[in-house]
């Protein structure tokens, strides 16, 4: 496909600040080597609006003898009309792996075929908008890519990086985990020293080599034709590599991602890009660059904001930060939300909850049956990094809540981060209810384990149909928040967000109202288990709850009842 002229000298002037004089060359052998992806469905003006939630799963979270996951997985949720409440499917990666669940991609261009096939991921999309993980900072070292590497045969003997590991310079990089940087591998020309971010079997991939970067373009364009309307970037933080940096966001990082957005618009228009950066919130919003970089980013600091206002029963910190969230610019949003296949990222609280207040909620985590994952700082020294627990399991009490409390207390957190401005991110465990996996952690040695159960689809069914259990009522409500959410207006994601709940720290409030102005909701949620209050400010005098049809007229004497939700509206008849 011959580019654009306009298009062509924009991509060229990405590769000269990649790859300086070779940038030319670069760009011809794209040029040869990328074809246009007809889209998916017919493009329209914006790509989101309050219809839009995405489940996140792995392709085998349910399986049924004899039959694809992948394929079970989309008769479970079908058969269960939750086609209807949810509109897309992130998938996980699904490639063949090695290890961490997926993350150590074997080949980029394949279904792992204990799950199924591409025939199966085709099915599917007929159903759900589709969203997969494209795993860009490494791969296995089962990869053909890195099995050419160790045999130092073309092209893989120049996809990766090696250091030295007596070089000083490897002090200055971050680290995301306690284990060793490099590791060492044996080649007919020696051991060599791989730069290995994340484990010695995730070998990091070398950007500073032009043809890794074709490649993987030509593989994210592939996701496209597949099906793929929003891909996912994992660890894009930590892309590009340079010694003597801390190489994490370093800012041919951003050039990069802004080089996939300029090959999305060009040859796959309408397919979206989403960061995945699990940091403070200052440096994950820079991934929206100048509006020309990812169109949606992981809104990390929610989960462990939401976590802390309902263990302490003070919501402070997350009124705090809601309060001073700058609303997405045009054609960019936030993903919320509260648990995913990792555990919840604690990073992101630095500056928002520190001291006395952390410690104790990584005691509560603790208590509750979690563990705390840790990472290496440049002094050596470790610090928490992680939360590994179930965010049901995190929202119960020591000693155990009554399953209808427990339930009403973790749809109360859920309905938060339903109706803040964004796309919503709803974990497979959450909408069923799933409770820590202590079985599975124990049996993989893994602490990330604990949150990624899988099921046989009977024993689910048996589980959802036991109505005194935590997991039915769990169940039950998340699908009536979706089917509530789906209609209204003012939860589009560009809907303009008001929060007003500082009086009481009990109590998060907020306002949504819609792009054309027709309909406001105000959201009260109590994130105590005592009554609360409901704050008056700009409440019209009769008032109707979107969640339960309730009329009431506010004379400021209304409370919420503990773990109480309300989604208010004026009341039509008072009109």
């Amino acid at each position: 496909m011959s580019l654009d002229d306009a298009v062509r000298a924009k991509m060229r002037k990405r590769l000269e600040f990649l790859y300086g004089e070779r940038a030319e060359a670069v760009l011809a052998k794209l040029e040869a080597k990328l074809e246009p992806v007809p889209p998916p469905r017919e493009l329209e003006d914006s790509w989101w609006d309050e219809r839009d939630g995405i489940l996140i799963t792995y392709g085998d979270m349910v399986r049924s003898e004899g039959e694809a996951p992948i394929s079970t997985l989309r008769q479970f949720l079908c058969d269960r009309e939750l086609d209807r409440k949810i509109r897309g499917v992130h998938f996980l990666p699904f490639f063949p792996y090695t290890s961490d669940d997926g993350f150590s991609v074997v080949d980029y261009r394949r279904i792992d075929p204990e799950l199924g096939d591409w025939d199966d991921v085709t099915d599917i999309g007929q159903y759900f908008r589709l969203m997969f993980d494209q795993v860009l900072n490494h791969c296995s070292a089962s990869s053909e890519y890195f099995q050419e590497f160790l045999k130092d045969e073309a092209p893989g003997k120049d996809y990766f990086i090696t250091a030295d590991p007596e070089d000083a310079r490897l002090a200055l990089v971050t680290r995301p985990r306690s284990l060793p940087l490099l590791t060492a591998f044996e080649t007919p020309s020696g051991f060599k020293h791989v730069w290995t971010t994340f484990s010695a079997d995730q070998v990091d991939l070398n950007y500073e080599n032009p043809d890794v970067l074709i490649e993987m373009l030509d593989v994210l364009l592939m996701y496209a034709k597949q099906g793929a309307e929003v891909v996912r970037l994992d660890a894009i933080a930590y892309l590009w590599k340079e010694l003597g940096t801390s190489c994490i966001h370093l800012p041919q990082t951003h050039e990069v991602v802004k080089l996939m957005r300029d090959v999305l618009d060009a040859y796959a228009p309408g397919t979206i890009l989403i960061s995945e950066t699990n940091v403070p919130h200052k440096e994950n919003v820079s991934y929206f660059g100048d509006g020309d970089e990812a169109q949606m980013v992981y809104q990390f600091s929610l989960a462990p904001l939401l976590l802390d206002a309902f263990l302490s029963e003070d919501a402070t910190p997350l009124l705090a930060w809601l309060s001073n969230l700058e609303p997405p610019q045009a054609g960019t949003t936030y993903f919320n939300f509260t648990a995913s296949h990792d555990g919840i990222g604690v990073r992101p609280l630095e500056g928002l909850v520190e001291g006395e207040r952390f410690a104790r909620l990584l005691e509560n985590v603790q208590a509750r049956g979690g563990q705390i994952s840790m990472k290496r700082n440049p002094d050596g020294s470790e610090s928490p990094y992680e939360l590994n627990i179930t965010y049901l399991s995190a929202l119960d009490e020591p000693d155990g809540l009554p399953a209808e409390q427990h339930a009403k207390r973790f749809l109360a957190s859920q309905s938060i981060m339903l109706t803040l401005q964004g796309i919503p991110g709803i974990y497979f465990h959450s909408l069923v209810g799933t409770l820590n996996d202590v079985v599975g952690m124990e049996k993989t040695g893994r602490a990330r384990s604990i949150n990624r159960r899988k099921f046989e689809r009977s024993e689910l069914e048996a589980v959802l149909g036991n109505e005194n259990s935590v997991s039915a009522h769990v169940y039950q409500g998340y699908c009536h928040l979706l089917d509530v959410r789906t209609k209204q207006s003012a939860f589009h994601p560009d809907a303009r967000q008001e929060v007003f709940s500082k009086d009481n720290p009990a109590v998060v409030a907020f306002q949504r109202t819609s792009q054309s102005g027709e309909q406001s909701i105000w959201c009260f949620t109590n994130v105590s288990s005592v009554p609360q209050s409901l704050p008056s400010k700009d409440l019209p005098k009769t008032v109707s709850d979107l969640l339960t049809g309730r009329r009431f007229e506010h004379n400021g004497t209304t409370e919420l009842e503990g773990w109480e939700t309300l989604w208010l509206v004026e009341d039509e008849l008072s009109r």
